[in-house]
């Protein structure tokens, strides 16, 4: 799939979906939050681009910091829900990689889980970069590869299930893609010139009850959702069946479920640091 197929697709999977997203994977993304805020030096008085906001849980923090903050997002439901969050003309729609604000213009711009929904990585990163001063910092994250358990966990089901994937699935143009390892997203931060980079690897246990771990996929939300929402109705109910299954061993006493996850978080700087 070329990259701007992929960016229909990601722009159709996601629109109207935000009750979807709050419900279920915005706590999966919540996590790194603080980390990525923390690895982008946010604190009182910077200016701060958060694109691709989604629900507006980074935005929020930064706030909370003493931050001045623009959130952006492609979907005008995210922004919906973020809007109440933040401060009054906080949010505004945008779309990576062309973003509509001047050059040097944040002080910070920090994407939680952002590049690995558009067709372009590279370019989303250097646009950040463009709207960032010089001596600023960008901060990323994004899932890895191989995936942790949570993400995992999807693939494990649908085999159980004996569910066949469909032929045509959304991924980006090779000359697009990047290794999603520590490497591999640090060489895709120095190629937007930034400078200083560096990237660890965040790992934590997710808490959440099973039906709103399945309430993402369900509405149709990520690869997962994709792939479910392709089946009969008939699959569907043995997907649940393996789901119940499958989750059985990561359940707690108190019925939630906690799924060990990690993420990739990068930061680098804009230029010589002031």
């Amino acid at each position: 799939m070329r990259s701007p197929e992929f960016d229909g697709y990601e722009r159709a999977r996601w629109a109207g979906r935000a009750a979807a997203y709050e419900r279920s994977f915005a706590r999966l993304c919540a996590h790194p939050a603080d980390a990525l805020l923390d690895a982008a030096g946010v604190d009182k008085g910077r200016r701060v681009l958060d694109v691709g906001t989604g629900t507006g849980t980074v935005a929020a923090l930064a706030a909370a910091r003493g931050a001045t903050v623009l959130a952006a997002d492609a979907e005008p439901s995210m922004l919906d829900v973020a809007a109440p969050r933040l401060p009054t003309g906080a949010t505004v729609l945008a779309t990576l990689p062309v973003l509509p604000f001047p050059g040097e213009f944040f002080d910070v711009a920090v994407g939680n889980f952002v590049i690995n929904h558009v067709g372009n990585p590279a370019a989303a990163v250097a646009e950040m970069a463009r709207v960032t001063r010089r001596g600023g910092r960008i901060a990323v994250t994004v899932w890895p590869s191989p995936p942790p358990t949570a993400q995992r966990l999807w693939n494990d089901i649908f085999d159980a299930a004996g569910v066949e994937r469909p032929a045509q699935l959304p991924r980006l143009d090779d000359a697009n893609d990047f290794p999603r390892t520590e490497k591999g997203l640090s060489a895709l931060l120095e190629g937007a010139g930034l400078a200083a980079v560096m990237c660890t690897t965040v790992s934590w246990t997710l808490r959440i009850d099973p039906d709103d771990w399945w309430a993402g996929p369900a509405a149709g939300l990520g690869m997962p959702g994709l792939i479910l929402a392709r089946q009969p109705q008939s699959v569907v109910a043995e997907v649940r069946a393996a789901f119940d299954e499958l989750t059985g061993p990561y359940r707690t006493d108190g019925g939630l479920l906690a799924l060990p996850t990690s993420a990739l978080l990068a930061r680098g700087t804009r230029g010589r640091p002031a």
